[in-house]
C-alpha cells in the first residue's frame, strides 16, 4: 500500500490529500514502457510526500523518488514480475531516504531566515534528547506552524524507528509485513514502533489517552496531516525517468568498457617494456687455495736433485 488516505489529523485543517488520479492497472498495460509508466503516474505523489516524511527536507525526497524509478526501470525485468512492485519501489526510495550519506551532501541556506531545526530543537529542549538529529531545511515553508514540533519529534527518531512508524501507523502495513520490509524481526519491529510511539506521545499527549486501534488512526492522521502542509513539488514526467535511467545505464557501461580497456593496455605494455623474466643469479663457482706441504717442499726429490 504506498497511496495515503484523506484524514484530517486532530487539531487541524490542512488541505485534504488528493487522491490519485484514476489509472489502469498497471499489469494491464500493453508494454513495458507504458506499464512503468502507469506505475509512476500511480505512486510518484505518495512516494514523494513519504519520503519527506522520513527526510524532512523535499529536495532529498524528489532525489529518492527518482533514483527508486530510475533503478525499477533499469530493473524493469526483475520488477515487472514482482508480486508487489509499488513496494519495490517504495523500498527503493526509502532506503535511499534515510541513506546516512546524505548529510554530507551540501545544502542551501533556508530561505526568509528560516532557522535550522536542530538548532530550534536545540534551544527548545536543552539538548535533552541524544541521537543524530536530521536537517530540515524550509521547516517554515514546508510545514504549517503547529505541526512544526511533530515533524522534529518524527526526525529525532532513529531512522528504522521512523521507517517502522510510517510504515506500519502510516501506510497500514502488518507488522510482519512492516518487518520484512525494514529486513528486520517481528519483534525487532515491535520494540522500534513501541518505542517510537512513546517518542511521539511526548509531543503529543493524546496519543497516550487512546486506545491502540484509534492511536493508530491518530497517527497516520497526523502524518499525513504533516506530509499535505505544502504542495507537493513537481516531478518529471515518466518518460523523462525512464531516459535518465537508459543514460546512466550507457555512461556506466561505457565508464566500465573504458576502465576494462585502460587496464588491458596497461597490462600489454608492462608486458612489452618489462622485464623478459626472471633469471636467478648464478653463484661463482668456489675457488679451492691449495698449500702445498711444507715437507713436501723442502724435499730434495722435489727440485730434481740426487744425494750423493
Amino acid at each position: 500500500m504506498t497511496e495515503t488516505v484523506s484524514i484530517p489529523a486532530p487539531g487541524h485543517s490542512p488541505d485534504p490529500v488528493p487522491e490519485p488520479p484514476s489509472l489502469p492497472d498497471p499489469s494491464a498495460a500493453d508494454g513495458p514502457a507504458e506499464a512503468f509508466d502507469l506505475l509512476y503516474e500511480r505512486h510518484v505523489t505518495p512516494l514523494l510526500r513519504q519520503a519527506f516524511l522520513l527526510t524532512g527536507d523535499w529536495r532529498t525526497a524528489e532525489r529518492s523518488v527518482r533514483h527508486a524509478f530510475r533503478l525499477a526501470w533499469e530493473r524493469w525485468p526483475e520488477v515487472a514480475v514482482d508480486r508487489d512492485p509499488a513496494g519495490w519501489v517504495r523500498a527503493a526510495a526509502h532506503e535511499y531516504a534515510l541513506a546516512p550519506w546524505h548529510r554530507f551532501l551540501p545544502r542551501r541556506t533556508p530561505r526568509g531566515g528560516a532557522q535550522d531545526v536542530r538548532d530550534s530543537t536545540r534551544d527548545v529542549r536543552d539538548n535533552a534528547l541524544d541521537g543524530v538529529r536530521a536537517v530540515v531545511q524550509d521547516a517554515q515553508d514546508a510545514v504549517q506552524e503547529e505541526d512544526r514540533e511533530l515533524l522534529e519529534a518524527l526526525l529525532e527518531l532513529p531512522p528504522s524507528y521512523r521507517r517502522t512508524l510510517l510504515l506500519h501507523d502510516g501506510l497500514g502495513l502488518e507488522l510482519p509485513e512492516t518487518a520484512a520490509e525494514c529486513e528486520a524481526s517481528t519483534a525487532a519491529t515491535a520494540g522500534r514502533l513501541m518505542h517510537a510511539r512513546e517518542a511521539l506521545a511526548q509531543y503529543v499527549p493524546e496519543l497516550s489517552r487512546v486506545a491502540p486501534g484509534p492511536r493508530r488512526e491518530m497517527i497516520r492522521s497526523l502524518l499525513e496531516g504533516l506530509a499535505a502542509a505544502r504542495p507537493v513539488p513537481g516531478m518529471p514526467p515518466a518518460r523523462a525517468v525512464r531516459e535518465g535511467s537508459e543514460y546512466l545505464a550507457r555512461c556506466r557501461t561505457g565508464a566500465a568498457l573504458a576502465l576494462t580497456g585502460l587496464v588491458a593496455a596497461a597490462t600489454v605494455l608492462t608486458a612489452v617494456t618489462g622485464p623478459e623474466g626472471y633469471t636467478p643469479r648464478q653463484e661463482a663457482p668456489a675457488v679451492s687455495v691449495h698449500t702445498p706441504d711444507r715437507g713436501a717442499a723442502e724435499d730434495p726429490g722435489a727440485d730434481g736433485r740426487t744425494g750423493g
